[in-house]
């Protein structure tokens, strides 16, 4: 009767579990819409539903603009000083540095787009908000200088709460600091781009990032000097909506254009060949 008698042999199963990793997808944070993480990067961070721009680190915005293998980094063994005691500032230094894997706020060097030299700086918000301290200044100042030198155009992309408050009046200084440089360049008809991204505020935005030749913002970018509390505080009036991005300012004359990030580095070569003569060359992906 063994017919009769259930069968208890342990059986392996035909199909092998999938697992999917937790991170294996994203939210949009602007219109709640969950995508495969790949489709996400595939559109440069770019919510393929509402088109939010995501915030991405500077080493993103140095592959999006620049040729492959040429960008190549200037003074990196710069870094900030406690010069003012400031409690707690040399352990959120290392913190910001561990996480961001960055020396400071902004990264410098000199590259090509389309074969033609630029020296590009490009503000890591991750590195304590990207705050301008004075190794923020510093680098640009030496990168204005090198434009001087050269007559090689400039091009700045800013992400920036302001000023380092750490650093105090150290701080504030490069906002003069880097103004009158800019002014240099000017004068000498040196190119400079400056592209503004989510969010440029603060000292950043008083002095070199809204000093381009051509000011470019990206969709939705926050831009301003202080936040909409602290102006309805001062001025005692409610403020329109959106006042504070990129296509209210753009409107009012403060920023001249606004460019998709899948168009920025076409946008920025073909501007920098036109400003300095050079046949145009299309500027590919």
């Amino acid at each position: 009767m063994a017919w009769f008698r259930k069968d208890r042999r342990s059986r392996t199963a035909s199909r092998e579990r999938l697992e999917i990793p937790a991170d294996a997808w994203i939210k949009c944070e602007s219109c709640g819409h969950v995508d495969i993480r790949d489709n996400f990067e595939k559109n440069l961070q770019v919510c393929p539903d509402c088109g939010f721009h995501r915030r991405i680190p500077a080493r993103a915005y140095i592959d999006i603009l620049t040729d492959p293998g040429s960008f190549e980094e200037l003074h990196a063994n710069l870094r900030s000083a406690d010069a003012l005691g400031f409690e707690g500032y040399p352990e959120r230094l290392a913190i910001a540095h561990r996480k961001t894997g960055s020396s400071e706020a902004m990264i410098a060097g000199h590259a090509t787009i389309t074969g033609d030299e630029l020296n590009l700086g490009v503000m890591e918000f991750g590195f304590m908000g990207g705050s301008m301290g004075a190794v923020v200044g510093e680098k640009v100042a030496r990168l204005c200088d090198r434009s001087l030198e050269r007559n090689v155009p400039l091009v700045l992309v800013s992400a920036s709460g302001g000023a380092r408050m750490q650093e105090g009046v150290l701080s504030l200084m490069q906002m003069a600091k880097t103004s009158a440089l800019m002014a240099q360049l000017r004068a000498r008809g040196i190119p400079y781009l400056s592209v503004l991204t989510n969010p440029t505020t603060g000292g950043v935005s008083a002095s070199y990032a809204m000093q381009g030749d051509v000011n470019i913002a990206e969709p939705g970018a926050v831009i301003g000097f202080a936040g909409p509390r602290v102006i309805k505080q001062t001025i005692g009036q409610d403020l329109p909506k959106g006042f504070q991005t990129a296509e209210f300012l753009i409107e009012k004359g403060m920023v001249d254009v606004v460019v998709p990030r899948g168009e920025l580095r076409e946008t920025v070569a073909r501007l920098l060949r036109l400003m300095q003569g050079h046949e145009a060359v299309e500027a590919k992906s």
